[in-house]
């Protein structure tokens, strides 16, 4: 942690203190407190034959420091936010924050929802439901699943499945809870946990409510780490503070809650019920995602994780409001031969939404 001058065009020998900082949060978020005391140990034990024992000494407060043993002044944001107990995932971070820019320099097509009947609000809530479920594997058929959301049918051998999607639709087709956006984090936890209890009621293994304590993936995509939830969620969620517009919002906030994947389960269905309180509450179409238009979904979804393709995604679900204000939601007969007239009910990866 010497400084050392660039001489010759050359870069420096060593790491100012703030990258130094970085660097060791990043090795805590990629292994453990044992990886970076290991990295002290070996600085104690060579300090002295290099004559560093005053870097040592610098070192040895640092990395106290971010575990929280030492009060060594620190330089860098994550490395501050480790110290205060509040640690948090800087690449996603930087994600939302591209993403946040990216929706604030487009323009987003303003989709009023129409007024409805309480029969076509039921109707779009049991879709918005059932989508959301089948998309995760929660399979019924529209039958199955009318019989268990409005007959009280809950078939025995599926009977946590049958109650995931009952769950939703509770949740989804209750308009004056879904109108209720949070004016602070501490609101914005709240609603996000009451809201995936909700949904994951009947399966206590997975934690209702409860953010998550083992990490999570999909396929190559590591989520963010336990200890980093909160305050990935708080500044994330403070960012989405610069969005105006209700759409923007919504994929926003479906973004964050996604990436982020704070619970052991549910994170999909509550990432987009997070999104659609947004536009719920701003008088706007909501967004489905039919089992056809799955793999342009989670295509986007990856474009954004894996490549920061943050145009796929605004586009994507864009997309999707458009479709789902062109359905006629008056009954569930109606609705359904309008769904099967544009694919909607088709699966696998060739399956395609007919969108015009």
């Amino acid at each position: 942690m010497r400084l050392s001058r660039a001489r010759g065009g050359r870069a420096q020998r060593t790491l100012p203190r703030e990258d130094v900082e970085k660097r060791l949060d990043a090795q805590l978020r990629r292994q453990d407190a044992a990886a970076i005391n290991r990295i002290r140990d070996d600085a104690r034990r060579i300090a002295p034959e290099l004559g560093y024992d005053a870097e040592f000494a610098e070192l040895d407060g640092l990395i106290g420091s971010l575990l929280g043993t030492r009060e060594a002044k620190l330089e860098s944001e994550v490395g501050k936010a480790r110290n205060t107990g509040e640690p948090y995932d800087p690449n996603r971070l930087q994600l939302f924050e591209t993403l946040m820019f990216a929706l604030r320099d487009s323009i987003a097509e303003r989709r009023e929802a129409p007024p409805r009947s309480a029969d076509a609000n039921a109707t779009l809530a049991f879709f918005e439901a059932y989508f959301s479920n089948f998309i995760e594997g929660t399979e019924f058929t529209v039958d199955e699943a009318a019989e268990i959301v409005f007959e009280g049918v809950i078939p025995a051998e599926r009977a946590a499945d049958a109650h995931d999607v009952l769950g939703t639709f509770r949740l989804v087709s209750d308009i004056d809870h879904l109108k209720q956006l949070p004016a602070s984090y501490a609101e914005f936890r709240q609603l996000l946990r009451h809201r995936h209890a909700m949904v994951m009621e009947a399966r206590p293994d997975k934690g209702p409510g409860a953010f998550k304590a083992e990490p999570n993936q999909a396929g190559m995509a590591v989520f963010v780490a336990p200890d980093l939830v909160e305050g990935t969620l708080e500044r994330g969620y403070h960012l989405s503070q610069a969005l105006g517009d209700p759409l923007h919002r919504a994929i926003y906030i479906m973004a964050l809650v996604s990436e982020v994947h704070p619970f052991a389960d549910g994170n999909g269905r509550i990432a987009r019920i997070m999104m659609n309180a947004e536009l719920v509450a701003a008088g706007e179409e909501r967004i489905i995602i039919p089992t056809a238009y799955r793999t342009d979904y989670l295509t986007a979804l990856k474009a954004f994780t894996h490549n920061a393709r943050m145009e796929l995604v605004i586009r994507m679900l864009s997309v999707a409001q458009g479709y789902t204000s062109r359905i006629d939601w008056s009954s569930i007969d109606i609705a359904r031969a309008n769904l099967a007239a544009t694919n909607a009910f088709d699966e696998g990866e060739l399956a395609k939404l007919k969108l015009a």
